[in-house]
């Protein structure tokens, strides 16, 4: 990402900060962990007002709304007014900014069933990707699972109640604290992301939910 970028978002960031007071929540990376992450509750006028993507983001470091500010083909850049960045492509987390040992970069494999939908994987479906972490600059970790079907679950975001399948995906890493299971909450007709939970480094867990999703894209 070049420095032009970078201020560009930083100027959106700060305007939509002044637009709404969903936008004031904080991702404090410095902070949270001390106190516990700050609570931030989301109306759907909220929302509403802002005429931006947006998605709700909790880590350990607190929670906070995130604007979509560029999209690349499948790659989506989404923003917190407290400086954190995540890029996201098929409703997987594959770069941060902003965090402590940040996630510098993720490989899916040619054919990811992530970017043929959800909905179609199988019981023990193989699962492959690979890493770099900005901890101890550490390039080319493997992740290699499962994925696991559940069943239709109902998940309120906002105001409404959507039927939402639950894939699980257990992984297994060489790495510390990566060795999770990632869950994903998907449309069971398209295999959109509406929620999920992410294990995206050892010391960054992420729970996403979409509130104003961008859906329809390539």
């Amino acid at each position: 990402m070049t420095a032009f970028r970078l201020l560009a978002l930083a100027a959106l960031a700060a305007s939509l900060s002044a637009c709404n007071p969903l936008m004031q929540g904080s991702l404090d990376t410095f902070g949270a962990s001390l106190r516990g992450p700050a609570s931030l509750e989301v109306t759907q006028a909220q929302v509403d007002a802002l005429p931006y993507y947006q998605i709700q983001v909790t880590t350990e470091y607190g929670s906070a709304v995130m604007a979509l500010v560029r999209v690349q083909g499948k790659l989506q850049y989404w923003r917190a007014n407290s400086n954190q960045i995540l890029l996201m492509e098929d409703g997987v987390i594959v770069r941060t900014f902003g965090f402590p040992n940040d996630l510098l970069g993720t490989r899916l494999i040619a054919d990811s069933p992530f970017s043929h939908g959800l909905q179609h994987v199988a019981d023990g479906q193989p699962s492959e990707r690979w890493i770099d972490l900005d901890s101890n600059t550490q390039f080319d970790i493997a992740l290699r699972g499962t994925f696991h079907p559940a069943s239709i679950e109902t998940v309120r975001i906002l105001e409404r109640n959507y039927p939402l399948l639950r894939i699980d995906e257990s992984l297994k890493s060489p790495i510390a604290g990566m060795s999770s299971t990632n869950h994903y909450w998907v449309d069971p007709q398209d295999g959109f992301v509406m929620r999920s939970r992410q294990q995206v480094t050892p010391n960054l867990s992420v729970t996403l939910i979409q509130l104003r999703p961008l859906r329809g894209q390539p």
